[in-house]
């Protein structure tokens, strides 16, 4: 995996705000096109987690679900039922070893840009978030030879069967 050689291979954390806020963001990054996708949930349930992810990766080819690597936060606990869903297979980092899942934390930093931790994510709109999403897709970078995530990810879907 730490090549990056094959699309497909997914990273995931949650995004949480201000402790009395209930809300957190979902947030799931493409290892090799650095492709983000992000979901506001209203409570950080496993159930609500799962829902998320669901929502945002079962509409893409197999080809492009092969793994999502978690942390060991307790909204993970239902990544059988993903697994089964998308068939999909499940990795976790070790406890307190957030570089073991490098391309959702550097997403997490891009986006605190925009929402600060003391943001309550309750007054975040889902076009807001959704143009965060833009923001993070279609500005290009160095690593992929200055494409953009959205450029990068889009000839993958074009390939898969």
């Amino acid at each position: 995996m730490q090549t990056r050689k094959e699309p497909g291979h997914w990273e995931t954390d949650l995004l949480e705000s201000v402790r009395r806020d209930r809300n957190a963001l979902q947030v799931c990054v493409e290892r090799k096109s650095r492709l983000a996708r992000l979901e506001k949930i209203n409570n950080k349930s496993a159930d609500t987690s799962r829902g998320a992810l669901q929502n945002m990766l079962e509409n893409y080819p197999d080809k492009l679900r092969r793994t999502i690597t978690y942390d060991n936060g307790k909204e993970n606990v239902e990544h059988t039922l993903l697994n089964k869903d998308l068939n999909m297979k499940s990795y976790f980092c070790q406890p307190y070893h957030s570089w073991e899942k490098g391309s959702v934390e550097n997403i997490n930093g891009l986006i605190r840009r925009f929402l600060p931790k003391k943001t309550i994510l309750a007054n975040i709109s889902d076009s807001n978030i959704k143009e965060i999403e833009h923001w993070l897709n279609n500005r290009p970078k160095k690593c992929l030879n200055f494409k953009t995530p959205k450029e990068v990810f889009d000839s993958f879907v074009a390939l898969a069967p």
